[in-house]
């Protein structure tokens, strides 16, 4: 249930999308790698690999394909 509820979070945060601009570094979106996470480990290892994936965001970072 819980996993449900953050997942929601994500879905909801995915779709007010249309509100930011800019583009992301990584494919697939951290919000999509994220979501695909916590479906794919849980919560908490989803949560902290998200995370993780979010700190590496930055001007020097590569990017490029990160599949989840």
């Amino acid at each position: 249930m819980f996993k449900q509820i953050v997942l929601g979070f994500i879905g909801l945060y995915r779709s007010l999308g249309f509100l930011r601009t800019g583009s992301c570094r990584f494919t697939p979106t951290c919000s999509l790698y994220t979501y695909q996470t916590v479906e794919k480990y849980g919560v908490i290892r989803g949560l902290y690999k998200g995370s993780k994936r979010i700190l590496r965001c930055h001007p020097w970072s590569r990017g490029g394909l990160d599949p989840a």
